[in-house]
């Protein structure tokens, strides 16, 4: 089935002055063109995996008549974001982008035999002054004309922003569904459907969680899949149950236990096809169910009302936001923990720019090297000597979160799905450990995944918030893992639920603000949840913030990473600052 991902649209502007100088900088221009196409190709993938797909005008644009000629073509190719081109000078106003729903760039060829600088200052002037601002991409050093060779620093700019733009032309149109309604109180569960809509162009759908009662007593799911995912499940997970913590008299008979295994595999293929549809379901006489809701994200309510009666959605979380299941490697579909939308978001910028699968966490506790050593002897080093956040949930969080994928040179990484071997993902089931839920907690039983994720990767922790009058605004956080001596971990873990799965992270800091230590970052964090990414991916969220007008008022990238819009400089001197005054001043992208 060919895929409908929006593509990037080149456009190579010209000098639009014939007898000569249009015809002399024609085949330069359009190589300019092909060489961008050529990179983000060859380096930027779709979630499905497969290559970026690039669109350039089929002429030159010297005028406002090639200009709407680009639009037209852009219009029928599903051009998301575009990326305007040009070694020379060329007529601003007439040949910029004038389309205000998709994020814009323009690159000016540092060259000096043609003033591509000149054109890149003057046309972004005309954005500015037309409220349609547009990234500004411009060499350090100068390049011989014809030079089709792309500069590392143009290079780091071209797919920082081509990442931006796809992840926000991918949103655009699609839903976030969430199921059931405000869990235990949580600002993130309740669902802001004019966050969703204005920024992001998202639609909300909104289901009761009976839907999943209703399905599961009428068979609305796939009786063949079903079996095939119980049988998987009972050789990968039930195969790797652990030992029941609960008291005697709250403890499940093994016959419960087993119902329970079931139930949560049909609410596992429920879920999906709530989110996306399932063509089987037609088969059998569903045809509304079979569409789905075109969600591209989502979340379960869970706690209380469901999990004091049923068992709860940590494996159908896990497993939906893992990049496999019984049918193989797959993209990872993104699904909140207690349908907190704000996380689930954040969790769908990481994966958009990294196409790796997310973990949700709690940010549940910052541990002091002091009070480390006060509880085990053991007085904490290297990475930890000033300690670290517990990021720690209901097991709900990826398996990709083991770490158990590993780089060429053994280091421990998550990858993207297409990336990941068959021996990968039987070491993170290895990992894993399936522990019948706390029945203080969840009455209704389940299970919940417990591992703990390995040290030293690169990671990014990161989240929305929504405050009263200000609007969305984002937190970010690089970082890396950490693990802890077992004796140390069993005593710190056994002080919170043994069941759930751990990650242990340690932020950059930098002495100053929200970063001067470990303690200030969780201090200073919004919400009690965080979706956490591999790689140290700040500037690209910065980047990607900056898209849609939401200001980022927590971060510790490096300044000379930062990239937004031109305009952005304009508002101020102080990045922080000018960011707020942007976006307050641009407002949402689609409102």
């Amino acid at each position: 089935m060919k895929n409908s991902y929006p593509k990037i649209g080149i456009r190579p502007i010209i000098d639009g002055r014939r007898d000569g100088v249009r015809e002399s900088l024609e085949e330069t221009t359009m190589n300019l063109a092909r060489s961008a196409a050529k990179l983000y190709s060859e380096n930027l993938r779709y979630p499905d995996g497969t290559p970026v797909q690039c669109v350039i005008a089929d002429t030159c644009i010297g005028g406002v008549k090639e200009a709407a000629m680009c639009a037209e073509k852009f219009e029928k190719e599903n051009v998301g974001l575009s990326l305007s081109v040009t070694p020379c000078w060329c007529y601003g106003s007439e040949t910029i982008d004038m389309n205000p729903n998709i994020p814009k760039a323009i690159w000016g060829f540092n060259g000096s035999e043609r003033p591509g600088a000149v054109y890149l200052s003057a046309a972004l002037a005309v954005h500015s002054q037309k409220g349609l601002p547009a990234f500004g991409i411009y060499g350090k050093d100068v390049q011989d004309v014809g030079d089709e060779t792309i500069p590392e620093d143009v290079r780091e700019k071209l797919l920082r922003f081509a990442k931006a733009g796809l992840a926000v032309a991918i949103m655009r149109g699609k839903s976030y569904l969430s199921i059931g309604s405000v869990s235990m109180g949580i600002g993130g569960s309740m669902t802001d459907s004019d966050f969703l809509q204005e920024y992001l162009g998202m639609r909300t759908e909104y289901v009761d969680s009976v839907e999943i009662m209703r399905r599961i007593q009428l068979g609305i799911y796939d009786k063949e899949e079903y079996e095939k995912a119980l049988q998987w499940t009972k050789d990968n997970c039930v195969s790797r149950e652990g030992e029941d913590f609960n008291p005697e008299h709250k403890k499940h008979s093994r016959e419960q236990k087993d119902k329970d295994w079931e139930f949560v595999v049909k609410m596992t293929l429920i879920f999906r096809d709530l989110m996306v549809g399932n063509p089987e379901l037609e088969k059998i006489g569903y045809i509304e169910e079979a569409l789905g809701h075109n969600a591209i994200a989502g979340g379960f309510q869970g706690q209380r009302q469901w999990t004091d009666f049923l068992p709860n959605g940590d494996f159908s979380e896990a497993i939906l936001n893992s990049s496999f299941d019984w049918n193989g490697k797959r993209k990872p579909f993104t699904f909140a923990t207690e349908d907190d939308h704000l996380n689930g978001i954040s969790m769908l910028f990481n994966q958009l720019l990294t196409n790796r699968s997310q973990i949700f966490a709690d940010v549940r506790t910052y541990w002091s090297p002091e009070a480390i050593e006060r509880i085990s002897g053991w007085k904490p080093d290297g990475i930890l000597e000033n300690g670290a956040i517990f990021l720690k949930n209901s097991g709900s969080c990826t398996l990709d979160g083991t770490g158990q994928q590993t780089d060429s040179e053994g280091n421990p990484v998550m990858k993207p799905f297409w990336e990941i071997s068959d021996e990968e993902v039987e070491k993170m089931l290895d990992a894993t450990t399936w522990y019948p839920a706390s029945l203080e907690y969840m009455r209704g039983g389940g299970f919940s995944s417990q591992f703990i994720t390995k040290a030293n990767m690169p990671v990014t922790m990161s989240r929305i918030n929504i405050v009263k009058g200000l609007g969305p605004v984002l937190q970010i956080a690089e970082g890396w893992t950490a693990t802890l001596p077992e004796e140390v971990f069993k005593l710190i873990d056994g002080r919170t639920d043994k069941t759930w799965p751990s990650t242990f992270f340690v932020p950059r800091i930098t002495g100053n603000g929200r970063f001067k230590d470990v303690y200030s970052v969780m201090n200073y964090w919004g919400a009690n949840h965080a979706a956490i990414s591999y790689g140290h991916i700040g500037a690209d969220l910065i980047t990607l913030a900056s898209s849609l007008s939401i200001p980022v008022n927590m971060h510790n990238v490096e300044d000379e990473k930062i990239f937004r819009p031109s305009a952005w400089s304009a508002f101020g001197s102080d990045n922080e600052g000018a960011d707020y005054r942007a976006c307050a001043n641009y407002g949402p992208l689609y409102r």
